[in-house]
């Protein structure tokens, strides 16, 4: 069955760095845009960035752009997020996706990582 297993979150001063992993199985990694979503406390899930299944052309929230690179490894079967001048703003829990074959939506998440950002 589909599993996508985050790590990598934890905590870190204000303008510190982390560097997420989601290890995918299950599925043909390869042929899949995978994503990163996040969630802070008490809001709703805010899209952060994604990646075209050859790895080409990532996206980045507007929040985000600038300070996080997202990348994978189809050889690992592992998506990546690098998150650089990290603040209060980019705590959150995050999740990675796998896009659904029709595209536009997701169908697998996995169970979330937690990055919180203090002082």
């Amino acid at each position: 069955q589909v599993q996508l297993v985050e790590s990598g979150g934890g905590l870190v001063q204000p303008g510190g760095s982390l560097r997420l992993s989601c290890a995918a199985s299950g599925f043909t990694f390869s042929s899949y845009l995978m994503s990163w979503v996040r969630q802070a406390p008490g809001k709703g899930l805010e899209w952060v960035s994604d990646i075209k299944s050859g790895g080409g052309s990532p996206y980045y929230a507007d929040s985000v752009k600038g300070r996080f690179t997202i990348s994978r490894d189809n050889a690992k079967n592992t998506l990546y997020l690098q998150m650089n001048s990290l603040n209060a703003e980019d705590a959150a829990v995050y999740y990675c996706a796998k896009e659904c074959e029709w595209g536009n939506a997701y169908d697998y998440w996995g169970q979330g990582t937690q990055v919180t950002v203090s002082t």
